[in-house]
């Protein structure tokens, strides 16, 4: 295998191998090429690159494994960013053409699922250089998603993401598209698919103002429907999504224009808390199903779903750093501690459990790793306070039950 250690492919070598040598082969060429590429000089690479380009091409039809393929989508944008940047377009319209194509052979699925790998690494490189191939590149790649499988979703995401992150401003005619696309596969069966949505718009939220303004009570319940029978890594991809959009209503990161649909005279604060409490104690479910629930005595609202909810409220409370919370601490507390309180979160003793372990990580999550010394002095009185009005609220209670039952 040392002779794969090379800038081009030894093809003589390679063709002496049976099949499942020769993908180790060029993986391990690849590999080996993507440690070489950066060290090299450019005029090296330029002078190899016509040689390499067709080499590379070669493996994109050569339906290549999915650890294959990541390389070498990396590999070829390595290439064209330190090589002559100006002859990608032709291999973008190359993917392009293989995503179209409607071939349906054992080999077909792998060599449309490297095109699309391979035209994120590409634009994520190159960025603004390919701005001319990005319209109709987006609209091949969803329109192809609509028919793809799970597999091919995923990609697609993670393509767009990438796409997103080199275009950002640029690609901002397309942004509704994409929030549109990527809408939907939130709430898609497979959990590959929700976590890499979740991430391409997180990217999207970076230009798309729409995401934590008009859309935000949008995105939130999908995000707590995404959130409904989820895994961990989907869990933390969404809750991630949440607490950053939350964070930027709260604070935005630039001007707009477009209002937030909330109500009157109420801070940012009450209303990023009221949508991860409706999260908390609804789920992704709507009113008549969440009302009819409390009346049966059940739950709605899976135990995935207020993890996540807990998550987000972390993170929306770490993006906005240790001042922000210094400051809102007494208001963060009060609304946590009418969460831990409500009827609809204490409904069973597992309810009562699971809310008093969710509110109890929030505030050590953000206390503890955000706050100084003297920060946390005084967080801990605002706590004791609360502990105390609580349980001289519980005491009156049990005392007018008792002189109740006495008359």
């Amino acid at each position: 295998m040392e002779r794969a250690h090379s800038l081009l492919l030894n093809e003589e070598a390679c063709s002496q191998l049976g099949d499942h040598q020769r993908a180790t082969f060029v993986f391990e060429w690849l590999n080996h090429l993507k440690k070489l590429l950066p060290a090299a000089e450019r005029a090296n690479v330029r002078h190899n690159q016509r040689r390499l380009t067709e080499q590379l091409s070669g493996v994109l039809i050569g339906s290549p494994g999915p650890p294959t393929r990541r390389l070498l989508a990396h590999c070829l944008a390595l290439l064209y960013r330190l090589g002559d940047p100006f002859t990608a377009s032709l291999l973008v319209d190359r993917c392009n053409d293989i995503i179209r194509s409607r071939d349906d052979s054992p080999s077909g699925l792998p060599t449309r699922l490297a095109a699309i790998t391979v035209l994120g690494s590409v634009f994520e490189q190159l960025g603004r250089l390919l701005l001319g191939s990005f319209k109709e590149t987006l609209m091949n790649l969803l329109k192809a998603m609509k028919s793809a499988e799970s597999q091919g979703r995923y990609e697609t995401m993670r393509s767009l993401e990438k796409i997103l992150r080199g275009l950002g401003v640029s690609a901002a005619p397309c942004h509704r598209d994409v929030y549109k696309a990527a809408r939907t596969c939130l709430a898609d069966r497979s959990m590959a698919v929700r976590r890499a949505a979740a991430e391409c718009l997180l990217e999207l939220q970076r230009e798309a103002v729409f995401l934590w303004t008009s859309e935000l009570e949008n995105v939130s319940t999908l995000c707590f429907r995404a959130l409904d029978g989820s895994n961990y890594s989907v869990r933390v991809s969404v809750s991630r999504l949440l607490g950053t959009l939350l964070a930027a209503a709260v604070e935005p990161r630039q001007p707009t224009a477009v209002p937030r649909q909330s109500g009157r005279g109420r801070s940012s604060l009450e209303e990023a808390m009221d949508l991860l409490s409706g999260g908390f104690l609804r789920g992704g479910a709507g009113f008549l199903r969440a009302r009819g629930d409390m009346l049966k005595g059940t739950s709605s609202v899976s135990k995935e779903v207020r993890i996540g909810v807990t998550q987000s409220c972390v993170f929306f409370v770490s993006l906005l750093g240790s001042s922000w919370l210094e400051v809102n601490f007494p208001v963060l507390l009060s609304l946590l501690m009418e969460l831990a309180s409500h009827l609809r979160a204490t409904q069973t003793a597992g309810d009562a459990a699971v809310t008093r372990r969710c509110v109890s990580f929030i505030l050590r999550s953000t206390v503890s790793s955000l706050l100084g010394e003297k920060a946390q002095t005084n967080a801990a009185k605002h706590i004791c306070s609360a502990v105390a009005t609580q349980q001289q609220a519980v005491g009156e209670q049990r005392e007018r039950r008792r002189v109740d039952t006495v008359t």
